[in-house]
């Protein structure tokens, strides 16, 4: 009865490995909000990293964590840098492209508690009184992702977080 047992855990841990391997390698989350403020009050919102501790989803998880800004002010060049508990890690982001108020990205690069590098993409249009944000991640799903996503989807681990951040810039842009 326990060889029988053992050879199905064995195989049933060699489906799940073999699985993860059909899995793409790269991976994107996108969700997106109508704000009823013009994009260049949204923009700046989001080109500043000072201003992020007002919408970021992630930046109460921690209130010790610490902060580092380096660069310019805002807009290209822009590099905010953090360290945090286990909620947040430890990791940096730099404005790539700031291509006003229509398109920001962001190199985005997780140092703790996994390594991962990252693209942000934050688009505005304008629409009838208000503007669309579109906010999407995109990068590369190494073997290890891939067996974590035969379990839980990127999509529903980061898109919750992503709406809880797009309502928080809706509430800041809004005022």
């Amino acid at each position: 009865m326990i060889k029988k047992t053992l050879l199905l855990i064995v195989v049933v841990v060699a489906a799940i490995l073999g699985y993860a391997t059909t899995k793409p390698d790269t991976f994107s989350v996108q969700r997106e909000i109508t704000i009823k403020a013009p994009p260049e009050k949204i923009a700046a919102l989001i080109t500043d990293f000072h201003y992020w501790a007002a919408w970021s989803p992630w930046e109460k998880l921690d209130p010790a964590m610490r902060r580092t800004f380096t660069g310019p002010a805002n807009g290209l060049g822009a590099q905010y840098a953090w360290q945090g508990n286990d909620k947040v890690g430890a990791g940096r982001m730099e404005i790539t492209e700031a291509a006003q108020p229509e398109r920001t990205v962001i190199k985005l690069d997780f140092l703790k508690p996994f390594e991962s590098h990252n693209t942000t993409t934050l688009t505005m249009t304008p629409e009838g009184d208000g503007t669309k944000v579109n906010w999407t991640m995109t990068g590369p799903s190494p073997y290890v992702s891939k067996v974590m996503t035969v379990f839980v989807s990127m999509d529903r681990m980061i898109g919750k977080d992503f709406e809880k951040g797009l309502n928080n810039l809706k509430a800041a842009a809004e005022r």
